[in-house]
């Protein structure tokens, strides 16, 4: 899966060890998954991460679907 494609999300060296953050943020895309995995929902999501956008969760979880149907 190539994430570079996916705008809503960035990675740096220096920014959270280099793991895959949500731009503009320092929270680290896993986080929504393992969120996701125990039942909270996106909005539940969005109220414990300030800073990330509904836009960026869509994007990710679009992103993931696609890479899966190919």
């Amino acid at each position: 899966m190539n994430w570079n494609k996916c705008t809503a999300i960035e990675r740096h060296p220096a920014k959270v060890s280099g793991t895959w953050v949500f731009r503009g943020t320092r929270v680290p895309v896993y986080a929504l998954f393992e969120n996701l995995r125990e039942g909270a929902s996106i909005e539940q999501f969005l109220d414990w991460f300030h800073g990330v956008e509904e836009w960026q969760v869509k994007a990710v979880l679009d992103h993931e679907v696609k890479a899966l149907r190919e």
